[in-house]
C-alpha cells in the first residue's frame, strides 16, 4: 500500500470514520480511486490534510447517515 493511501486512511480514522466503512472503500478499486481523486482535488484547492479529511468525513457521515457524532479524535 502506498503512502497516500495510508495517509488518507489514517486521517479519516482521526475524524472517526468507521474502519468498516474505510475497509469497504479501500477494498473496492473504483471507490478507492474516487476517494483519492476527491482527496487530491481538495489538496489542490489548498486544503491541508486535516481539512481534507474533515470535509470528506462530513460527506461520509451525511451520505451514509451515520449516527455517531464525528469529531476529531483527541
Amino acid at each position: 500500500m502506498d503512502l497516500i493511501k495510508i495517509n488518507i486512511y489514517e486521517r479519516l480514522r482521526d475524524f472517526n470514520v468507521p474502519a468498516a466503512v474505510l475497509d469497504d472503500i479501500f477494498g473496492n478499486e473504483d471507490d478507492l480511486n474516487k476517494l483519492i481523486t476527491a482527496w487530491k482535488a481538495l489538496k489542490k484547492d489548498g486544503f491541508s490534510d486535516d481539512e481534507t479529511a474533515e470535509e470528506i468525513a462530513k460527506i461520509f457521515f451525511k451520505e451514509l447517515d451515520l449516527t455517531t457524532e464525528y469529531k476529531r479524535a483527541e
